[in-house]
């Protein structure tokens, strides 16, 4: 009898020992409500992506009362929003639709309601390859006229038309052109991103649409954001599409054809 009090007492003070430490491992608390509350602040952003150029501000503040923020680059955005799950980051700035995508799949995240920033995507080509720019630039004027860009959005995004709408390359399509090769950061859904071993999205279809167009074969190369620019100025890609963003930045090292799409910058918090 005196043993079976002793397991008892051993179990109780296990049981208290285990619930002291579960208390000790909670979930840090959200401390960001809105923009105004980043300064200071450790935010996380994909490297070299629109979130990354818009969170740099926050490093060097130009009033000095205002405190700096401490900007955490991760290669992907998943490894961005698990840091912030972990609480090594306050927040993450990233675009408002991989932003939806990672909430959907991690109840305790949420998106701010006040937008970050507004931007355009647009397709970067080499300052050498004008003509390129232009043709791409014509038929994506085409692709706006005649709704496919909007059918290619509608089944990626759509509440009702999801993955209701594929696009489809004509069956009598031209590939006479050779191949034209894109860079991509296929970890931006629903932009570009892999199921199974397929790179889909909608830049994927748009870009498939846009070779069905001028006459070439899609061929598609995954690599980091920020190597995407480089691999377009010399050569070794023809475009980079990858939900990117034209700014006076990168206007310095390459083109940008017209925009296909107006994006929403976000912030991700905890719950």
């Amino acid at each position: 009898m005196k043993n079976m009090k002793k397991l008892v007492s051993l179990a109780a003070v296990c049981g208290m020992t285990l619930m002291v430490t579960a208390c000790g491992n909670k979930v840090p608390e959200n401390t960001v409500f809105s923009v105004d509350d980043l300064p200071g602040k450790v935010i996380g952003v994909q490297l070299g992506t629109t979130g990354d150029i818009y969170a740099s501000d926050y490093e060097e503040p130009e009033d000095a009362n205002t405190p700096a923020s401490t900007i955490e680059r991760f290669n992907k955005g998943n490894d961005a929003v698990q840091a912030l799950k972990q609480g090594k980051v306050d927040c993450v700035i990233i675009d408002e639709q991989p932003a939806k995508a990672f909430v959907a799949k991690n109840d305790d995240l949420m998106i701010l309601e006040e937008d970050f920033a507004l931007e355009e995507y647009a397709i970067a080509i080499s300052k050498d390859n004008k003509e390129l720019t232009e043709q791409i630039n014509g038929v994506l004027a085409q692709l706006k006229e005649e709704l496919v860009l909007d059918q290619i959005v509608a089944n990626y995004i759509g509440d009702d038309t999801k993955g209701t709408c594929p696009y489809e390359s004509p069956a009598d399509v031209d590939r006479s052109k050779g191949t034209l090769i894109m860079a991509t950061n296929a970890a931006f859904e629903p932009y570009e991103y892999y199921e199974g071993n397929e790179i889909v999205g909608i830049d994927v279809d748009m870009a498939r649409a846009i070779c069905d167009k001028l006459g070439y074969e899609l061929q598609i190369e995954d690599m980091e954001f920020d190597s995407i620019i480089n691999a377009v100025q010399s050569g070794k890609a023809d475009i980079g599409v990858a939900g990117m963003t034209v700014t006076e930045d990168r206007l310095k090292s390459i083109d940008f054809s017209d925009s296909y799409t107006t994006a929403t910058q976000v912030i991700i918090v905890r719950k």
